[in-house]
């Protein structure tokens, strides 16, 4: 683990706000989703945003998901070649998939934030009027971070290739 207390704070901080995002758009999609069925089946009415905000909830959950996945390193892997390697050999094999990882995520970061640049000047809107960029800023942050997780992660492999840090170790 990090040695520096407030990056180890900001680290446990931000991981718990991530955490807490992610059970507040989860049980709100759940609440919604239930809510709408209700009133559709029972009362013939709905919600009118509904399907649309549940749209926008599933991009978000999604995203903050993936975000998660990439800080435990818990994505999904295909590691059927990397189990057979031996440990120095794996390491450089994770060290490459790490690098690769966050040169893709910048690059769709980028292509993302065109995206949602796209939705601004066309002044597009969602949810009866507001601005779609504000929901769809997710994605260029989203694999922006992820892109720069996957970048810490290298500098770590690098730092254990190195024998300047243990396997254990975060940057």
């Amino acid at each position: 683990m990090s040695k520096n207390p407030l990056i180890k704070n900001l680290g446990v901080w931000g991981q718990r706000i991530e955490n807490g995002l992610l059970v507040l758009i989860l049980t709100s999609m759940i609440l919604l989703a239930s809510t709408q069925i209700f009133l559709r089946n029972f009362l013939s009415t709905g919600f009118t945003i509904g399907d649309e905000l549940l749209r926008i909830l599933v991009l978000w959950l999604a995203m903050l998901g993936a975000l998660a996945a990439s800080r435990d390193q818990r994505h999904i892997a295909i590691d059927a070649l990397t189990r057979h390697l031996s440990p120095r050999l794996g390491m450089l094999a994770a060290l490459f998939i790490c690098v690769f990882v966050a040169v893709v995520c910048g690059f769709i970061s980028h292509a993302s934030f065109l995206f949602v640049r796209g939705a601004y000047i066309a002044n597009e809107s969602v949810l009866g009027g507001q601005p779609a960029w504000v929901f769809q800023a997710i994605l260029p942050i989203g694999f922006g971070l992820m892109s720069w997780r996957y970048l810490t992660h290298t500098a770590t492999r690098i730092r254990i290739l190195l024998g300047k840090a243990g396997p254990d170790d975060s940057v």
